[in-house]
């Protein structure tokens, strides 16, 4: 039996883990594996999205077990959460015998390597990012405080430990997999690590693939005609620089009279608006659409040009932004800044747009919107050799295949 348990402390009911967990486990479903399944939901998503993701499971054979994430209170609520999915992680084993444990980022791994400590099942860390770092420089822990401080140094050892005792390691960036090397750890060697950055679903993500009439339908609806239509896809806040990017689109507005920026977003419309408004943009050159996960394709068929501005930071060496590959996939040109993972040096290598050298005020009014150098084809190229999910799937499979095969 080749049994596998993967453990998520994102929802499946949330976009990520709609893009990025169960694209993924469908393909090694069909490979052969028995997955198994542990996420943390939120109440308001799973109500929402539950029997879609449950018939999703279903159809590709994986079984999910769905806990309820709390939030409330503080630090409290994480350690309760990681008691029941450590408690339902160790009833599903004395069941199932997992062969391997797929550990999506650092909470998840504490109870994998238990699982692997206690019971001997071979422990995958999947790190997604230098996770305790990320909480420091994304403002969410202040080493101020007594508490965040003891959490970090816990996570930091935890770091240490995951590397050291895991079986393999996926890390999203060649640049994070170096660092990681930097460090001289007992038993991380460059064949244990494997670098997989976030893929995308190219049967979704394909521009042959929408549909002109709704293009044009959603043009008509959102007054795009005649526009040139900047767009930004995602959640917005703590990494991403709203600020910045408006500021961008303040520069593009100079050189593009008729530019409107649209952003495919579950974030709340007042975010943006509040801070257009501070930086003098008129709200009729502004769109907020929030769509589910299978519509976005449709909508990203209507930008012009993409932007994402990251603030770079020691953290995000690891980082690999989800909507690099799927802009790159629909064959749009994009700009972005330097610094964050692999990122430029993907854009440089596949021709797919602008890379600012930072998102300083200074360079943000004086950048030339130049696309003489983008590539349509190479950049889809480059989406289906470098994010393609098959790709993906084929590079967890030689992990699972093993350590469980």
């Amino acid at each position: 039996m080749k049994n596998i348990l993967y453990l998520s402390y994102d929802g499946m009911t949330d976009p990520l883990g709609q893009s990025q967990v169960l694209p993924y486990l469908a393909g090694l479903s069909k490979k052969g594996f028995r997955i198994t399944l542990i996420s943390f939901e939120k109440p308001d998503r799973y109500s929402e999205e539950k029997n879609k993701i449950e018939a999703l499971c279903v159809e590709h054979n994986i079984h999910w077990k769905p806990l309820l994430y709390t939030k409330n209170p503080p630090v409290l609520s994480t350690i309760l959460d990681i008691r029941k999915m450590r408690k339902t992680a160790f009833a599903l084993h004395r069941e199932k015998h997992f062969q391997l444990v797929h550990c999506r980022s650092y909470i998840s791994a504490l109870v994998g390597l238990k699982l692997k400590q206690e019971k001997g099942v071979k422990f995958l860390f999947d790190m997604r990012g230098f996770w305790a770092d990320e909480r420091v420089e994304g403002k969410i822990w202040n080493l101020k405080n007594p508490l965040y401080k003891f959490i970090y140094s816990y996570f930091k050892k935890k770091e240490r430990a995951y590397l050291e005792e895991s079986d393999a390691i996926v890390s999203l960036t060649e640049i994070g997999k170096a660092e990681i090397l930097s460090w001289n750890l007992k038993n991380v060697t460059s064949d244990k690590i494997k670098v997989i950055p976030c893929c995308v679903d190219l049967q979704l993500f394909d521009p042959e693939k929408t549909d002109p009439d709704l293009v044009h339908k959603k043009k008509l609806e959102y007054q795009l005609n005649g526009k040139f239509v900047v767009g930004y896809v995602g959640s917005i806040g703590t990494w991403y620089q709203l600020r910045e990017m408006l500021l961008a689109f303040k520069r593009i507005t100079h050189l593009k009279p008729n530019a409107v920026f649209l952003f495919v977003t579950k974030e709340a419309p007042s975010i943006v608006h509040l801070e257009a408004k501070e930086l003098g943009i008129n709200s009729d050159s502004i769109r907020i659409v929030s769509v589910q996960h299978q519509k976005v394709p449709s909508f990203l068929a209507l930008f012009d040009c993409s932007i994402f501005f990251i603030r770079p930071s020691f953290s995000k060496k690891a980082s690999s932004p989800t909507k690099q590959g799927e802009i790159m996939a629909m064959g749009i040109p994009l700009i972005c800044n330097a610094g964050v993972g692999d990122t430029d040096e993907i854009v440089f290598r596949y021709s797919s747009g602008v890379v600012l050298k930072d998102t300083s005020e200074e360079t943000l009014s004086a950048f030339s919107l130049d696309f003489t150098t983008f590539d349509r084809k190479k950049t889809m190229l480059g989406a289906r050799e470098y994010f393609g999910l098959d790709r993906g799937v084929e590079s967890y499979f030689d992990i699972y295949d093993k350590f469980a095969g």
